[in-house]
């Protein structure tokens, strides 16, 4: 085999000169051989289906390359393949460029395809690694991409997790948690990881292109029973391997060319958050953030309500709803977010922003709003524009024309939600969502119209609900939309955003713009978004890689301490919902006593807790006396100086006794509780009583 070898201080990436393979890939500063089977070395594959053959698939490594080219400081290989040859449909006027660069310890593969052939060319595996080795002695190896709010965590070894149907695959393959969030631009990166290195991989342009990322055992188990992967290079004479690609969806059309998003790949030493360093490093150069509503800025607490629901709750009157901006002012509450006031409630009517008038009438909901804000609260409307509602006669007469279609021409469903109800518990009548087209200025121009009506409300703000989920939704094939076939239906969020965000500021320059479950470059745009992470085990992604941004999650338990400690650990929001956001402030007296200490807390320590920089365990280490880590805790620099300060929670139900060093020349000295303002030495270690917290300065 003829080796081409790209070669800086950092990286050793050797290629087959035949074919363009991937076959060694050595990360020098700590010898990890990546890639070190180059028999087992890919290039990349394409997807050409042919008429009566969908899976016709074109083998990169088995196609001779045209050129090869290294620059003279061995910093660039680029490789062209002036056609290819698939394995049903022999050869295509297909031609392909590729450039891998490396630049410091990172290197980014870039392809370009040219297509002038009659047949589309549907997706695209580019980097392709044919055989990722974890690191030498790691006992575990994941990936490790962004979910809802927090990590995705998928073992690699020694289990792989599967996460679609067996039948449906030849191999364990793992595609993601679910369609949305299985690749960029809402999980723009992927770390395959050990305990204290890995291995980033990520899209190196802001693209809203579809790039997802996939894993895949071969040939397969060792035990099914517990998804072993065998141990041993090889199993019945076949090699075992676990290929990774970043899959590009482009559809690319007979005639046309395309540069495909590059991809950047970096080897890193420490634990995941020095992985999504590469990731924050890189963003931070072109993305900026909005400047957030000053009374958001502030430690505070919201209260979502539910008024109203598919199977008809009607539970508050809009000419009744004063008296919750009373409630929330006596508890503190800087924020209502009001759920089901639109016609048909939460989850019915969609896209319509009518007030229910069954509810009460437009005036009464405007008149409402107004005296919750004369109390100094502020109201959110809770908002939806993804989705219609599919059992509307809106929907059926004329919005089906502008719902997000397949490449059959068949609009995608969401299932819905079910509400209260055994009929709807049961999946028999609850209503059925429909992912919109925002490649359609048609159907921006229905979702402003929705929204001018809360504008006409006077309400202070919107939760966005499901905010640009999409979901299942990926690609829209439905040209008369005005788009091209297989429009990415990311591409216009932000584009959105900015469009609703023109016509608020005529009426009122501090509208708030909420969403749930936002993904990261939706911070562009988006003033704060609300998750719920009910898990001791919860990894503050999004804070990690957002220190400063609002996020807000729910409490609902009736004596929620340890939710309310995750909120000070993770510089959360809370919101208040009590009976699942169905009832009242005043009936989870124990839940808004402890919630209202901690805001407290961190409104006094306000330069440390909530201004400062959260940097989750990076800079220092929490152990029991007898010597084993503690978690969970984190990190905060504060904003004067930097001087670090530590929150740290006890969710266990028996009190721990804790020690806690830092790195560098600041020592913690004292420390306190959340519901205990008498600070103590920290010498001595630190006591935590049950579902506890601790600030430690």
């Amino acid at each position: 085999m003829d080796i081409i070898t790209l070669e800086n201080e950092a990286l050793r990436l050797e290629f087959a000169r035949e074919t363009g393979a991937l076959v060694g890939f050595t990360d020098k500063a700590s010898a990890w051989e990546v890639i070190n089977r180059r028999h087992l070395g890919l290039s990349f594959q394409l997807l050409v289906p042919l008429p009566g053959r969908r899976n016709n698939p074109v083998l990169g490594e088995k196609q001779p390359v045209s050129m090869s080219e290294l620059s003279a400081d061995g910093g660039r290989v680029n490789f062209a393949w002036d056609s290819v040859t698939s394995a049903y449909g022999g050869e295509h006027d297909i031609k392909l460029s590729l450039s891998v660069v490396l630049a410091g310890a990172q290197a980014t593969f870039a392809l370009s395809i040219d297509n002038q052939s009659e047949y589309v060319v549907e997706s695209v595996h580019c980097p392709y690694f044919g055989d990722v080795q974890r690191p030498p002695d790691a006992e575990a190896f994941e990936s490790f991409h962004y979910g809802y709010a927090e990590a995705v965590r998928r073992s690699l070894y020694p289990a792989f997790e599967n996460t679609l149907g067996y039948y449906g695959f030849d191999y364990p393959v793992q595609y993601g948690p679910d369609s949305w969030r299985s690749g960029a631009p809402a999980a723009p990166y992927v770390l395959l990881r050990s305990r204290d290195r890995g291995l980033y991989v990520g899209v190196s342009e802001p693209s809203a292109e579809l790039v997802a990322w996939h894993n895949e055992l071969r040939p397969g188990y060792d035990s099914a029973i517990d998804s072993r992967v065998p141990a041993s290079p090889s199993i019945s004479g076949i090699d075992v391997a676990t290929r990774f690609a970043a899959i590009h969806l482009p559809y690319i059309q007979p005639g046309e060319t395309r540069d495909l998003t590059p991809i950047a790949v970096q080897p890193y030493q420490g634990g995941w958050q020095q992985g999504v360093d590469v990731y924050k490093r890189w963003r931070e150069g072109w993305m900026t953030t909005p400047e957030i509503p000053e009374w958001a800025r502030r430690p505070h607490a919201w209260w979502q309500l539910h008024i109203n629901s598919p199977e008809d709750e009607l539970r508050i009157p809009f000419k009744e709803l004063g008296e919750i901006g009373a409630e929330a002012a006596r508890h503190g509450v800087k924020a209502i977010q009001l759920v089901g006031w639109n016609d048909g409630g939460q989850d019915q009517g969609n896209p319509s922003h009518d007030p229910d008038p069954r509810l009460g009438s437009f005036d009464e909901l405007r008149a409402a709003i107004a005296e919750i804000q004369s109390y100094g609260v502020k109201l959110i409307l809770f908002a939806k524009f993804t989705w219609a509602d599919r059992a509307t006669e809106w929907f059926r007469q004329d919005l089906h024309r502008l719902a997000i279609k397949d490449p059959y021409g068949d609009y995608y469903h969401y299932n819905g939600y079910q509400y209260h109800t055994a009929t709807q518990a049961l999946n028999i009548n609850t209503k059925r969502l429909i992912p919109m087209c925002f490649g359609s200025d048609e159907y921006f121009a229905v979702s402003a119209g929705e929204f001018q009506k809360v504008l006409d409300l006077g309400a202070d703000g919107i939760l966005y609900d499901e905010n640009q989920h999409h979901s299942p939704a990926l690609l829209c094939f439905d040209e008369r939309h005005g788009h091209r076939p297989g429009f990415p239906v990311f591409s216009r969020d932000n584009d959105f955003q900015q469009y609703l965000e023109k016509m608020s500021r005529a009426v009122n320059p501090d509208f708030l713009f909420a969403g749930e479950g936002i993904y990261d470059w939706q911070f562009e745009v988006y003033h704060l978004s609300y998750h719920r992470s009910w898990d001791k085990a919860h990894v503050p992604l999004s804070r990690y890689m957002l220190p400063r941004m609002p996020l807000m999650t729910a409490i609902s338990g009736f004596n929620d301490r340890n939710m309310v400690n995750q909120c000070l650990l993770y510089r959360y929001i809370m919101s208040y919902e009590p009976y699942n956001f169905k009832g009242q402030l005043d009936d989870f007296p124990l839940t808004m006593d402890y919630g209202a200490r901690m805001d407290a807390l961190r409104t006094e320590l306000r330069d440390t807790f909530w201004d400062g920089e959260f940097r989750h365990e990076v800079g220092a280490t929490v152990r029991t006396s007898d010597g084993e880590a503690h978690r969970p805790y984190a990190v905060f620099l504060s904003k004067s100086g930097g001087v670090p300060g530590l929150a740290i929670a006890n969710y266990e139900d028996s009190a721990v006794t804790l020690a806690a060093t830092v790195d560098g020349e600041h020592k913690l000295s004292r420390y306190r509780l959340v519901d205990d303002e008498t600070w103590r030495a920290a010498d001595g270690g630190i006591v935590i009583p049950p579902r506890s917290a601790a600030v430690v300065m």
